[in-house]
């Protein structure tokens, strides 16, 4: 534990959705919902204005539309999101050279390792300054907790929501944890949250009380030690700027169950090419592949095979997922399928190549003319892709316009989808920096509308609004 609360944590304000309202005009003070829009989908984020009808992330989409029917719903951006996170990151990377990020919009930096704070004067003057480039350098604002702990640092965060800093002065830690919910320390999840309560602590303070043995008694050695520590405010784990990924992993939830065992094959392929794309991009290569069934009736199934060396071939991948998949019973339907790799590494196991080398000869051979030279990653992505959007496409002619993604007409210039279907789609033309723009409707295939890419957001006051 430190003596001067020079750990910060930063946590951007319902950064998706206050994104998407900063880059549209029209969307801002309005209930904002992201996430998977199909009969499964579950929201990311939802701005404050719809927080305010009691949606938040990981509900249910179905469930968000009940309670804020009036909302824009859109699917997410994730290449728009990154490209401002990478703004946010470098603003942090100026503070200190320890920046731990957690996610897209999450991060923890040691502000005494950058040199710009020592106690708690210097340490509000950094975390206020931040917020300020923050918000002058994307329109979008971010909380900021200050203590002497990670723990209390995004502890403080929280508090801070929305567009705030809190700073926890070291030696007032017990003082402030005492009367609080015992969920709000890490690892205190639902389960055993609800484990704590039967036996009679609820808050922070019965954890301390309760003393180390009891926990551990209740708990384990391992987490009821750590969750001893935690209620005395004890927390001394450093910020650290590279985290070791252990694994990648994809997965995808279908909006109808899958009973035909060979669409749930080509998808398996799909899942395990685009894993592979993902380790990849990370560098690694992995010895351990894992599948991961959810079945009709919820119960999921993880099944693993370790090659003798690490790999990042995606035939060889794609082989081991589809010999997993021969041990699952996938007769009453499958949601959710997932292909991962672990035990990850830098490099990769030559012989394994000369085997992928030589399977995918053999494949090659035995596809003869059905494949017309194509490889087999690709034909499996093609028919996945096309069974999955078949109805689709079947409603909204040969192209697909999601809600809140980018456009561009020849005649209007720059705009976003606001919604599409019966053969139509209805744009908004606006940026950025302009006035709410006015609404327009295309047939879908109509050859002056096309995809477009995302306007940079206009820092300073225009984007400020997004979040109320």
């Amino acid at each position: 534990m430190r003596t001067a609360p020079t750990i910060l944590h930063l946590d951007m304000d319902a950064f998706f959705a206050a994104a998407e309202q900063a880059a549209k005009p029209s969307l801002r003070g309005k209930p904002v919902v992201v996430g998977g829009l199909g009969p499964r989908g579950v929201v990311a984020t939802a701005s404050y204005e719809a927080r305010r009808f009691g949606v938040h992330s990981a509900m249910p989409m179905a469930q968000a539309r009940r309670l804020a029917p009036n909302a824009a719903y859109l699917v997410p951006r994730f290449g728009f999101y990154r490209s401002i996170s990478e703004q946010v990151m470098e603003l942090l990377g100026r503070l200190s050279p320890l920046v731990e990020p957690l996610s897209l919009d999450e991060a923890f930096v040691d502000l005494e390792a950058g040199g710009v704070a020592d106690d708690t004067g210097t340490a509000r003057e950094a975390g206020e300054r931040l917020r300020r480039d923050i918000l002058g350098t994307t329109g979008l604002t971010g909380s900021v907790g200050l203590a002497g702990s990670k723990m209390l640092a995004k502890i403080a965060s929280e508090e801070a929501k929305p567009d705030g800093l809190v700073l926890i002065e070291p030696g007032t830690e017990r003082e402030l944890l005492g009367p609080k919910s015992v969920r709000i320390l890490p690892g205190v999840g639902p389960a055993t949250g609800e484990h704590l309560r039967r036996a009679g602590m609820t808050t922070v303070s019965d954890l301390a009380e309760a003393g180390e043995d009891e926990l551990v008694r209740l708990l384990g050695r391992a987490h009821g030690a750590s969750l001893y520590l935690m209620a005395q405010g004890y927390d001394d784990r450093p910020v650290v700027a590279e985290r070791d990924a252990k694994s990648v992993s994809v997965e995808d939830t279908f909006d109808v169950d899958l009973h035909d065992r060979v669409r749930i094959r080509i998808e398996v392929e799909r899942l395990a090419e685009r894993c592979v794309g993902r380790l990849r991009a990370s560098g690694h290569s992995g010895r351990t592949i894992v599948l991961k069934v959810r079945r009709f009736d919820f119960s999921t199934l993880t099944r693993s095979e370790t090659l003798r060396g690490p790999t990042d071939d995606p035939l060889v991948v794609r082989e081991a997922a589809g010999r997993l998949l021969e041990g699952v019973d996938t007769t009453g339907g499958v949601r959710l399928l997932g292909v991962g790799v672990s035990g990850l590494a830098d490099y990769t196991q030559e012989d394994l190549f000369a085997q992928a080398a030589e399977a995918e000869a053999a494949e090659a051979a035995e596809a003869g003319e059905e494949s017309r030279g194509g490889g087999g990653g690709a034909v499996a992505e093609a028919a996945a892709a096309e069974a999955a959007t078949a109805e689709e496409s079947a409603a909204a002619g040969s192209r697909r316009f999601a809600p809140g993604h980018d456009v561009r007409h020849a005649v209007y210039g720059a705009g976003w989808v606001q919604g599409s279907g019966v053969g139509r789609v209805t744009v908004r033309f606006e940026e950025p920096g302009s006035a709410p723009g006015r609404v327009r409707t295309f047939l879908v295939d109509d050859p002056e509308l096309v995809e477009g890419e995302p306007l940079p957001l206009v820092g300073g006051g225009s984007g400020a609004a997004a979040v109320a």
